[in-house]
């Protein structure tokens, strides 16, 4: 392409130096004339070559889990298909329809990528490794990066509240909280003590979860039980679901539990409800401590089918480059926001290992 252009400008540019050098102004300005029309032909046959040189791709379907109302979701995701077909045409394809489909559920989606019917799914991680025969990650999403990111609990409780950053993290953690009651204050003075906890010390506790398909209400601290404790949620003696995080917070702040499960920044969602609705007097970050971090959870993913017969090693990196690009750019983020996305990292299938982790153990507790 560069060589072809190139030698159109060569081209152009002796035919002035030649008309420049056969006479007076009149032929001079007969030349200028001659070069803009050349070079004029020049980028008509340059933009033409590059059309033809853009592979064509007849329809693209991209799918997406119903997170939302599946309405919403077409939505707020129609500009998707003008902003892929224009990112995709500059990586060399030219796309003649983007389909948006919103699956009846995640599973069905994850189908879809196994069977080749979708060609490109934007699904959670616990979806993407339970079809990742037939799917391949490509991206990760990115949110709001947190002050504070350690292993270790007693790290998150200095007292000061933890902040958002204007980095971008793949991933987040789920924590295990104790509260203001007897109970929960001597758990949380213990670990900041640099004491270790005991499975007999949580099992004295009243726990609040989520259900069982939540990654930071139930799955991933259970994982956390698993691999400190060799124990797991169900094997707590006092343990209830709750229907929301707010009801959990609102419990744990009036003693009626020790200790929830939750997801890193919950508290800062909470922050002013702890005084004004729950009634407490202190700070949230003053009246409850980490004592439990589990491993990152990664964030949702943009997969491919490995079944699809568009979807070879370079359309695949031209998905990759569009897909970043478009959340790079603030009209994108406005329609990657429907799925609490502000952009997307290159992923590899190792990332979600800690998702098939989680996922391996909860099938083990189902089959018994």
């Amino acid at each position: 392409m560069k060589k072809t252009v190139s030698v159109l400008m060569a081209a152009a540019l002796c035919a002035a130096m030649i008309g420049g050098c056969s006479g007076g102004s009149q032929t001079g300005a007969t030349t200028a004339a001659g070069t803009e029309a050349a070079s004029s032909a020049a980028g008509e046959t340059t933009k033409a070559e590059a059309k033809a040189e853009n592979k064509k791709v007849d329809k693209l379907n991209v799918y997406f889990v119903p997170s939302r109302e599946p309405q919403e979701i077409v939505t707020a995701t129609e500009p998707l298909k003008d902003m892929l077909k224009s990112e995709l045409g500059k990586e060399g394809y030219d796309i003649g329809e983007v389909v948006i489909t919103v699956g009846t559920s995640y599973e069905a989606v994850g189908e879809a990528l196994s069977a080749g019917t979708a060609d490109i799914g934007l699904i959670p991680g616990g979806t993407y490794v339970l079809y990742d025969d037939g799917a391949e990650v490509i991206l990760t999403a990115t949110r709001d990066a947190l002050s504070k990111n350690s292993d270790s609990a007693k790290d998150w409780n200095d007292g000061k509240a933890t902040e958002g950053t204007t980095d971008q993290a793949t991933s987040y953690r789920a924590l295990i909280i104790a509260g203001p009651s007897e109970k929960g204050k001597a758990l949380a003075d213990k670990v900041n003590k640099g004491e270790a906890l005991t499975f007999e010390d949580l099992d004295g506790a009243n726990w609040s979860v989520m259900s069982s398909s939540s990654p930071a209400g139930y799955i991933y601290p259970s994982l956390w039980l698993q691999d400190n404790f060799q124990k797991n949620i169900l094997n707590l003696s006092h343990a209830v679901q709750s229907d929301s995080y707010g009801s959990a917070f609102a419990r744990l702040a009036s003693g009626q539990v020790d200790v929830l499960c939750t997801y890193a920044d919950a508290r800062r969602d909470y922050e002013e409800k702890w005084k004004s609705e729950y009634g407490r007097a202190g700070s949230i970050w003053e009246e409850t401590g980490v004592i439990g971090v589990t491993p990152p959870i990664f964030n949702d993913t943009v997969s491919v089918s490995k079944t699809s017969k568009i979807m070879d090693d370079a359309f695949l990196q031209a998905v990759q480059n569009a897909f970043i690009n478009i959340g790079n750019t603030e009209e994108g983020k406005k329609v990657i926001a429907i799925y609490s996305h502000n952009g997307y990292k290159p992923a590899q299938s190792t990332d979600y290992d800690n998702e098939r982790a989680a996922q391996k153990m909860i099938k083990e507790l189902n089959a018994k």
